[in-house]
């Protein structure tokens, strides 16, 4: 077997194939845009680059035959609360069902993040966010990825953790029926909220989506201030990312609640974008732009997404969770634009979240998992992520 760095084109497409090659298999599968991948990699494309550096592979059976692929991210903003020494990640794994095959991808991987002075690996995760292609799918097969959804064959468990990959923590995706009733408790939550003039609570205006963006980044950036890792965004960065995302959004779900006009919360939606690239096989050029248009014009996507919800520390203790969210069923429901809803993943060490997702009777849909693997655990003993402190 032979491992090549992927540094041409050619070598780049066949780092793109391998991951359909291999899931092909599963009717469930969807194939991530081609382009949204290589963006990852690009330097001019992914921001992270600023501030570290992504190296991929794939892997060559004797007969020249790509098997695998995995890259590697060193990133100085990637951190997670209580870990104090230097963590790198690798992601776009993707290999077939042999262990030794497996470990000469994890190996390359090891070595080159050793090189740049990481002490562990986390994964598989993303050069970037955690919207998109983060965590082992190990659970929930048997239904399509939404959008950004990791997906794998349910091999990749044993591979992965044959290595010495320890669990660092669960990932949990839930699902409901968008017209599904809500608990009293967040019913008399929201009447508390109803009452007082100072809170509203309202969706996006397209035609104002600078004003918007600028409150997404003040609440992105409070909100999860407390995390201790490295997450401020610019309202730049978010307004170049709203304009970006503006012929797919639908304002009606896409939502922020306010004080006195200061924003205090959001609950970020999407059609599940999946519903559209499946027919697209990767590609997505003038032909699939246009026809994304047509089918989301006669409203062909029925499932809505989970991207973001936040609230201000100050404001999270209130209730104002179940507000801005009974505030959404109250204009969505019994309107029939959408059928299902999947939330966005939401890790173990986060029990309030989960909590939240539980109080909307929802029912968990996936289980994923992302992986540490400690190259010395003498020196860093390994600890799984510590839960989340309020406050």
């Amino acid at each position: 077997m032979k491992i090549i760095e992927v540094n041409s084109a050619s070598l780049a497409d066949e780092f793109l194939n391998i991951n359909a090659v291999l899931n092909q298999s599963n009717p469930n599968y969807i194939r991530p845009m081609n382009n949204e991948v290589n963006a990852v990699f690009s330097e001019q494309g992914n921001k992270n680059f600023q501030h570290g550096d992504a190296t991929r592979w794939i892997l060559q059976d004797d007969k020249g035959k790509t098997i695998g692929r995995i890259a590697a991210f060193v990133n100085e903003k990637y951190m997670n609360k209580g870990t104090d020494f230097p963590t790198g990640g690798i992601g776009f794994f993707d290999c077939i069902n042999n262990q030794k095959a497996a470990n000469i991808l994890f190996d390359t991987a090891k070595n080159w993040l050793q090189e740049n002075g990481m002490d562990a690996m986390d994964g598989p995760i993303n050069f970037g966010d955690r919207d998109k292609w983060w965590g082992l799918l190990i659970e929930g097969f048997d239904a399509p990825p939404t959008y950004g959804m990791s997906f794998n064959p349910p091999y990749y468990q044993t591979l992965v953790e044959n290595y010495g990959f320890k669990n660092y923590y669960n990932q949990y995706y839930f699902t409901m029926e968008v017209d599904a009733p809500f608990s009293q408790k967040i019913i008399d939550r929201h009447a508390r909220f109803k009452a007082k003039p100072e809170y509203s609570a309202r969706h996006v205006d397209l035609k104002h989506i600078e004003k918007y963006a600028n409150d997404f980044a003040t609440v992105y950036n409070t909100a999860w201030a407390q995390h201790g890792e490295a997450k401020e965004i610019t309202k730049e960065e978010v307004q170049r990312l709203f304009k970006m995302m503006k012929p797919v959004m639908d304002e009606r779900i896409v939502w922020f609640a306010y004080y006195k006009e200061e924003p205090i919360a959001m609950f970020i939606n999407i059609p599940d974008l999946n519903t559209y690239f499946k027919h697209f096989n990767g590609k997505f050029g003038l032909i699939e732009k246009l026809r994304l248009l047509w089918m989301k014009k006669m409203g062909q996507c029925k499932k809505a997404t989970g991207l973001a919800f936040g609230v201000v520390p100050k404001f999270q203790a209130l209730g104002i969770d179940s507000f801005i969210i009974q505030e959404v069923a109250l204009f969505v429901q019994g309107k029939g634009w959408y059928d299902q809803y999947e939330m966005g993943w939401s890790g173990d060490w986060n029990p309030r979240m989960i909590n939240i997702y539980k109080s909307l009777n929802g029912i968990q849909s996936r289980h994923l998992v992302t992986y540490r693997y400690i190259f010395n655990e003498t020196e860093h003993p390994f600890e799984r992520h510590p839960i989340m402190e309020y406050k």
